[in-house]
């Protein structure tokens, strides 16, 4: 870690990213795969009771609005919670994972998963937030704000004149809203980091990730862009087997037998294909924000001196709450900005 204690260019750190990803490649995957893959059981399994409702409907002759609202109940109060929980351990594993490594350290799958559960919840009010703030709140002022016009407009009697500014402000004021949730979430990019790293409760995590990241939204959004692009075209190449198998079987016969297999086979293929998507690009992202999190700390709080220091036993970090399982913890708790200066190393 030592060489990268120093502000860090994009290319740098994209690069310490590929290094970090490269070298510790199955703890990364398998930490997606393990959480992602309890998701994609969770809401398989649903696809499949549907599918079985609907045939069981067709040849019984039921409606099966019954048991179509049966199932809707089941998914809503034991798949999203379900969903909700590998969610929060992916992230939060991912994230630790990462801090992790950068420090040196070779954790192991277990250990990054289990160091998220003593503050589950902490994490769980952190997401939460940051879906508020992010997305919701726009949300909000921009419904209220659109939402008499698109019903007046569906009331009829405005004239063409009046349709069309009304249509042009709709359309101003999704591009506006979709502007600022970009905005809103680069600032509070790396909130997990500062929650695990800093050992801060969830309101305080992002008020310091808003803080911290001014000055490096550009560049944490160029990295987002390249990941996306990384992404769309992983997934043009993969994409590649699934229609050879589904051209193989549409050659083999037309009739309704040979269509059906085609349909299951193709949406097999996509959720297996989309898994494998999810569990090698999702990481990237991750591990490049809490390199932009270090990254600012070193630029704005001589951290990189600060770590300096503490190897070399010339200074004491402040005592924090270790991960479950007793790694160490990952940098000091940076004071309050109205901290007096006396107080910072007490």
């Amino acid at each position: 870690m030592n060489g990268t204690l120093r502000p860090l260019n994009l290319g740098e750190i994209l690069d310490r990213t590929a290094q970090l990803y490269r070298r510790n490649f199955w703890l990364f995957a398998g930490l997606v795969a393990l959480t992602m893959g309890l998701i994609v059981v969770i809401f398989g399994a649903a696809g499949a009771l549907v599918g079985v409702i609907s045939v069981a409907g067709a040849v019984g002759g039921t409606p099966p609005q019954a048991k179509f609202v049966a199932l809707l109940v089941l998914i809503v109060v034991v798949g999203i919670p379900l969903g909700v929980v590998a969610g929060v351990f992916m992230q939060g594993g991912l994230t630790q994972a990462a801090m992790r490594v950068h420090h040196g350290e070779k954790p192991t799958i277990r250990e990054a998963l289990k160091s998220v559960r003593p503050r589950f919840w902490r994490y769980v009010w952190l997401l939460i937030l940051q879906g508020v703030f992010v997305a919701l709140i726009p949300g909000v002022i921009v419904g209220i704000v659109v939402g008499p016009l698109i019903y007046l407009a569906t009331r009829g009697g405005m004239s063409v004149a009046a349709t069309a500014a009304t249509g042009v402000i709709v359309f101003l004021a999704v591009v506006a809203y979709i502007g600022i949730v970009i905005w809103r979430g680069l600032g509070y990019s790396f909130a997990m980091a500062v929650c695990m790293a800093e050992d801060k409760p969830a309101w305080q995590s992002l008020q310091r990730t808003w803080k911290l990241s001014k000055g490096t939204r550009g560049r944490i959004f160029v990295m987002f862009l390249l990941v996306y692009a990384l992404a769309a075209a992983a997934t043009m190449i993969c994409y590649i087997p699934i229609f050879i198998a589904i051209a193989i079987i549409a050659a083999m016969g037309n009739g309704t037998q040979y269509a059906a297999i085609t349909l299951i086979v193709s949406q097999i293929l996509n959720v297996l294909m989309n898994f494998a998507m999810q569990v090698v690009v999702t990481p990237v992202s991750v591990i490049a924000l809490v390199l932009f999190y270090y990254d600012q700390r070193v630029r704005s709080e001589g951290y990189d001196i600060e770590w300096m220091m503490q190897q070399a036993g010339l200074a004491q970090p402040p005592p924090t709450a270790p991960p479950a399982g007793g790694t160490a913890a990952f940098g000091p708790v940076t004071p309050p900005d109205n901290a007096p200066p006396d107080t910072v190393n007490e």
